[in-house]
């Protein structure tokens, strides 16, 4: 390698770390070099006009060819944001939300506000939302560019999701200042030792795990916890490639198809605690302002009780602001160890807990020292913009500056609800697990809890009937639960239809149920009716941890005909909570800000 190939290299769009691994040296060693070969790339203005006028949008993109440098310098002081990157299922919009109102937020403040993102599909990127925008990739290599470039004051990496935090800790190696929570407490959340040290430390239990770096280390360690186990990659957003195992038969398939552990990226397994209550939690807070983590001020935003049970992805799963039946004893709990955590952590902006109650006892599963998927949602919900709050905290004020220091509990239900898009994936079986697979969510208003929920199902484009016919199957594990959703279904005017297992225990229950056919059966099946038009909801639970083809089919079907469907008990009870609560007094719609 010498300077006139790196110079070509750097032309033809070979990155640093592209070069490093065809020279087999390092991303740091390039760099350096190239450094003393003067080699840096100079930035050029997208030229938004078609060259029929003169384009004065503040976009611009780095190029090694030779050229003017277009960008203008100016004497203010700068924040960068760092954005999500490229929009993908698990990435969700909500990154993109916070990052838009950081740019907002530090206007006010006076500071000029330099957005770093790739994505020409999203807000952060339109011209009107920051001072500057880099349409570059998340990179080490062209955020540390900019950063030097525009001489900036300060980088937040807090907002954009998962891409920018996985580079907090080399970007504060290399000089730059990364404001709000220090990378150095990002790294102790998204490390599993110091996580747990952490933990214990504070005396917070968490439900028992193991780190693995092999299939036999994983074999061991479920063995040791017990199936069910969790299992999923480090440093992942989004849930990817995360699962529930229930035999070693899974855990050895998991380990060969799903992933690549390595002592570098070791595999979480964490026993799986079935029939719990999730919590999400949201809290802002200045301690990383003070020296003493017992000073500054510490609030939270929301909690999220989520209506399906624990293994389904945060960003999947139905909630209710605030929690619909947690007792106050697990309310004080969760609120105390996100209030010990944020001063353990000195958290200096957004932080997101997510926890499992079971049995009375609150289980942290993970904490996140960055804005969440739900921040948007809560702060619509109470009605504080709390990713603008946290912005100007992480610039230097304090959450007494802002005048934000009391926990905001609503007098009236918020539910939100996850938007999917099985119809545009036909045959795709749409069970929920811990894996995101939602693209957009809605929200629910209302005093009253049912017709909050009701409301979140016709916003999500499956509006619950208040008449018709049920079509009810579900597993062995949902059978005692059964009998009480089809009483009350029954109760509320609704004709039962059901096959052989559930419809026994259905009769058992003293209730009228009209038998169909399994698929391989005869006819007609439960296919046959949705095709038909003659079913209006359709509660089918699975029987197990792997799908039957003709469960699969049922569920399909219900997609594609547009008939709303319920894949989990919680949800059945749920959608008969809201059913009845229309039945009895319909709906009204009020603003958001009359609520407020």
């Amino acid at each position: 390698m010498n300077a006139a190939l790196l110079a070509r290299a750097k032309s033809l769009g070979f990155s640093d770390r592209q070069i490093a691994h065809l020279t087999s040296t390092t991303e740091d060693a390039v760099r350096a070099e190239r450094q003393r070969a003067g080699l840096v790339p100079s930035y050029r203005l997208v030229d938004t006009c078609a060259a029929e006028f003169e384009a004065y949008t503040p976009y611009y993109y780095s190029t090694y060819d030779r050229g003017d440098d277009e960008v203008t310098p100016s004497d203010r002081r700068k924040v960068m944001i760092l954005g999500g990157g490229p929009n993908r299922i698990g990435q969700g919009i909500e990154f993109d939300y916070c990052c838009v109102h950081a740019a907002f937020a530090l206007k006010e403040d006076g500071f000029e506000t330099l957005m770093v993102n790739s994505n020409p599909e999203t807000v952060s990127t339109d011209y009107d939302t920051s001072d500057k925008l880099f349409f570059e990739p998340l990179t080490l290599e062209d955020v540390l560019h900019i950063y030097e470039r525009e001489k900036c004051w300060g980088a937040i990496a807090q907002f954009g999701g998962q891409t920018p935090l996985n580079l907090a800790l080399a970007l504060k190696k290399n000089g730059v200042r990364i404001i709000g929570t220090s990378p150095e407490s990002i790294e102790i959340a998204e490390d599993r030792k110091l996580f747990a040290a952490m933990l214990d430390r504070l005396g917070i239990p968490q439900p028992r795990n193991g780190l693995a770096t092999s299939e036999a280390e994983a074999l061991a360690i479920a063995q040791k916890l017990g199936y069910p186990v969790l299992v999923r990659p480090s440093f992942v957003l989004g849930g990817r490639a995360m699962q529930i195992v229930y035999t070693d038969h899974e855990l050895q398939h998991y380990m060969r198809v799903a992933v690549e552990a390595s002592p570098e990226r070791p595999v979480l397994v964490d026993k799986f605690l079935e029939d719990a209550t999730e919590v999400d939690v949201d809290c802002i807070a200045d301690v990383g302002h003070f020296e003493d983590p017992s000073q500054g001020t510490i609030v939270i935003g929301g909690m999220l009780e989520h209506i399906e049970f624990a293994g389904v992805h945060s960003g999947d799963a139905a909630m209710v602001l605030p929690p619909h039946t947690l007792s106050p004893a697990v309310v004080d709990t969760i609120r105390r160890h996100t209030h010990a955590m944020a001063r353990e952590l000195r958290v200096c902006g957004l932080m997101n807990v997510q926890y499992a109650v079971k049995d009375e006892v609150v289980y942290v599963l993970e904490v996140n020292p960055r804005a969440s998927r739900t921040v948007p949602f809560v702060s619509k919900a109470i009605g504080f913009p709390l990713a603008k709050l946290a912005a100007k905290v992480m610039a230097g004020k304090t959450l007494k500056d802002l005048g934000f220091t009391a926990e905001i509990w609503p007098r009236y239900w918020a539910v939100k609800e996850s938007v999917f898009p099985f119809n545009k994936f036909p045959g795709q079986d749409i069970i929920l697990s811990p894996e995101m697979r939602s693209t957009g969510e809605v929200m629910g208003l209302d005093a009253d809890l049912g017709i909050a929920y009701a409301k979140a199902q016709m916003a999500a484009g499956s509006p619950l009937p208040l008449k018709g016919r049920v079509f009810l199957s579900v597993g062995d594990a949902h059978k005692p639960a059964v009998a009480a959703v089809g009483t009350e279904l029954a109760r509320l005017g609704f004709e039962l239809v059901a096959t052989g297992g559930t419809a026994t225990l259905l009769e058992q229950a003293g209730l009228k149920v009209q038998r169909i056919f399994k698929l391989n059966e005869g006819r007609p099946t439960a296919v046959d009716l949705l095709k038909n038009k003659e079913l209006h909801l359709v509660i089918n639970t699975p029987s197990g941890s792997a799908p039957r083809a003709d469960e699969v089919k049922i569920r399909t079907t219900a997609v594609m005909t547009g008939t709303p469907i319920i894949t989990t008990i919680s949800g059945a009870k749920a959608a008969v909570m809201a059913i009845a609560a229309l039945q009895k007094s319909g709906y009204a719609v009020k603003t958001i800000q009359e609520y407020h």
